[in-house]
């Protein structure tokens, strides 16, 4: 199930947005963003609607004891 996260940035303002494929990716480009400046605003899939950093979390374990 793919991922769109939409972040912003403290220091240039306005909106990105970053795609991933799955659950396990959209959380690792999190982690990235938040080792920066970016901020979280959404994160949104076709058949969640909007999710919460915590629920991805679930979603990316799940894909994960698929994958075994």
């Amino acid at each position: 199930m793919q991922y769109a996260v939409v972040f912003g940035s403290t220091n240039k303002g306005g909106l990105w947005l970053a795609e991933a494929p799955n659950a396990v990716e959209a959380l690792a480009t999190i982690e990235m963003l938040q080792k920066g400046d970016g901020e979280i605003k959404f994160i949104r899939s076709r058949q969640e609607g909007e999710i919460g950093i915590e629920m991805l979390r679930v979603l990316a374990k799940e894909e994960e004891q698929e994958l075994m």
